[in-house]
């Protein structure tokens, strides 16, 4: 496939609205537009319906954004978190319309699709497909199933197939409710965050970075309050047994591997990522269309000194596009 230069934003989410249901089993109620708007059951979300469903559109903000092209991927609220009957077949209806959008942008789109995520031979035929494709380069997915993360079975063999698979590996949290978030959008301002350094805290303890050497996966928001806590991990890793239980190098090296987005809406937390993260890992990323995502998502970047060529080098090496072909 080919794609167009320039940088890419590798953190943005479309759903056709005929899947607005949602896959079955899903802790949330459906989507739906109501003039215009876009909401969860009854609860308005703050975004344009056609923002989140209509390719046109999205096609239009990328180019206002000055982005040369945008990954899409599900919003959370369509990760397959049950095994309820019917979720193999909601995968692979979006994961199908996803492909023809993606195919039809041209050069400007590309997908992460979703995966059965309590079936790894389930997992393994979707992801094989998507890799057929050439343009959905990997496979959205949330940082918990219940209460584990990637160190364990079944989302850690998820991963074992991506990488098998070069398939990239996009995090992003789930938002879920705890009764002390109730108020003032904490589920989202800390539980995102926590959830998402929950999962890198699974990665670079759990063996798995050790295990999957060819494993890229990007945890999104900057990589929620994980760069804070770094030091904190080294210094228990080097202080007690439990924390080194499964063998690893220590953390700073481990986090080293990870992959992040730049979207930490502050400078000095951006800076924070870059002291403890690849400055070659790091990429552009909006959360576009939600309301925590931002219009021009390169402003960040280009404040602390990440040019455009790096943004675009970085996103190419993670959807495992070779840097001198794919281009328009």
């Amino acid at each position: 496939m080919t794609l167009r230069p320039g940088p890419v934003d590798v953190h943005a989410h479309w759903l056709p609205e005929d899947l607005f249901r949602l896959p079955p089993g899903s802790p949330v109620p459906p989507l739906n537009g109501r003039d215009g708007q876009l909401h969860l059951g009854d609860l308005p979300l703050s975004i344009e319906t056609a923002a989140m469903s209509d390719a046109a559109r999205v096609l239009a903000d990328t180019e206002a954004a000055g982005l040369g092209a945008r990954v899409i991927s599900a919003p959370p609220f369509a990760f397959p978190v049950s095994d309820a009957p019917g979720v193999d077949d909601y995968v692979g209806a979006f994961n199908e319309e996803l492909t023809r959008v993606c195919r039809d942008s041209g050069g400007r789109l590309l997908g992460l699709g979703l995966v059965s995520l309590h079936d790894p031979d389930e997992a393994r035929k979707q992801i094989e497909a998507i890799a057929a494709t050439g343009v959905v380069r990997g496979i959205a997915v949330p940082p918990l199933l219940g209460h584990t993360s990637f160190d364990v079975a079944p989302m850690r063999d998820v991963l074992a197939i991506a990488a098998e698979n070069d398939a990239a590996v996009l995090v992003h949290p789930m938002q879920l409710p705890r009764p002390e978030w109730s108020s003032y959008y904490l589920t989202n301002l800390i539980g995102n965050p926590v959830e998402t350094a929950t999962a890198a805290a699974a990665l670079v303890l759990g063996g798995v970075l050790e295990e999957l050497p060819a494993l890229r996966i990007c945890l999104l928001h900057g990589g929620g309050c994980a760069p804070a806590l770094v030091g904190r991990w080294q210094h228990g890793w080097n202080q007690r047994g439990d924390v080194r239980s499964a063998q690893t190098r220590s953390p700073r090296e481990g986090f080293t591997d990870l992959w992040f987005d730049t979207l930490t809406h502050d400078g000095p937390a951006l800076e924070l990522l870059r002291a403890h993260a690849d400055p070659a890992h790091l990429m552009c990323g909006s959360d576009y269309p939600f309301d925590m995502g931002v219009e021009r998502p390169l402003d960040l970047p280009h404040a602390v000194g990440i040019d455009d060529a790096a943004l675009e080098h970085n996103a190419r090496r993670f959807l495992g596009l070779t840097e001198g072909e794919n281009r328009v």
